[in-house]
C-alpha cells in the first residue's frame, strides 16, 4: 500500500472535545434510572441512542423525557475541536485524502455542531450519522459503510477513535486503526489499536503515511 485514501474519523472524543460533557449527562440519567449499573455513562459509550433505549429504557414515554432532556442538554453544550484536529483533517484533504466523520450522533446533534461550528461541514467530505447504519459499535457496519461511500477497501482506510467500542469497530472492520488517549489511558488503548497518540498536535500525513506502511510490511 503506497498511500491511505480514506480516513474515518470518530466525533465525540476524537474529532470534538465534549466526552466530559456526555460523561456528565449519563452519569446522571445512570444514578437516576439504573443506580445498579456502576459507570453506566462508559457502559454506553460509542452506542446509537436508539440501542441504549432499547436495551435500557424501554417504555416509550421514558424515552421520549430522556430525548427532550439529551435535546435540552446538546443545545447548550459546547463544541470544541481536540487539539490539532482542524488543522490535521484540513491537511489530508490537501493531500488527496478522503475524510469523513462516523458517529452515533444524530442529525439532530449534528446540526447542533454546525450551529457552533459554521465551517465544520465542509471540512468533510461525508458525515455518516446513527440514521444511517443499523448496529452501533464495536459493530464494524458504520465503518464499512465508511469504505463504501468512496469506492475503498478496507486496507485504505484509517480509523481514528477514542472509545474502545469505537477501537474494536475499527479493528473489526479490518482497517488501521489510531487511538486517540482523550478519553482512555494511553495504557487501556495501547493493545487495542495499530498507534496511540494524545491528540493530533504531533500527527501529521507524512507520520500517519509511515506508520501505516510501516504496519502492512511487518
Amino acid at each position: 500500500m503506497s498511500k491511505f485514501k480514506v480516513a474515518l474519523f470518530d466525533l465525540d472524543g476524537t474529532i470534538l472535545n465534549t466526552e466530559d460533557q456526555y460523561s456528565i449527562f449519563w452519569g446522571n440519567i445512570g444514578k437516576e434510572y439504573h443506580p445498579e449499573i456502576s459507570d453506566f455513562e462508559k457502559i454506553i459509550k460509542g452506542t446509537t441512542l436508539n440501542e441504549i433505549f432499547s436495551k435500557y429504557f424501554p417504555d416509550p414515554n421514558l424515552q421520549l423525557r430522556l430525548t427532550e432532556r439529551l435535546n435540552d442538554w446538546e443545545d447548550k453544550m459546547k463544541y470544541e475541536y481536540i487539539g490539532g484536529a482542524k488543522e490535521y483533517v484540513m491537511e489530508l484533504k490537501a493531500n488527496g485524502v478522503k475524510c469523513a466523520v462516523v458517529t452515533s450522533s444524530n442529525e439532530k446533534k449534528m446540526k447542533n455542531v454546525e450551529r457552533s461550528l459554521p465551517e465544520f461541514n465542509t471540512l468533510f467530505d461525508r458525515i455518516l450519522t446513527a440514521e444511517m447504519f443499523s448496529a452501533s459499535k464495536p459493530d464494524p457496519d458504520c465503518y464499512l459503510l465508511g469504505a463504501r461511500v468512496f469506492g475503498a477497501i478496507t486496507d485504505e482506510c484509517i480509523v481514528f477513535e477514542d472509545a474502545l467500542t469505537g477501537i474494536e469497530a475499527g479493528r473489526r472492520a479490518g482497517m488501521f486503526t489510531i487511538g486517540l488517549a482523550t478519553t482512555n489511558s494511553r495504557e487501556k488503548i495501547s493493545g487495542m489499536c495499530n498507534a496511540v497518540f494524545d491528540d493530533f498536535t504531533t500527527l501529521d500525513y507524512e507520520k500517519t503515511l509511515i506508520l501505516s506502511q510501516k504496519e502492512r510490511t511487518e
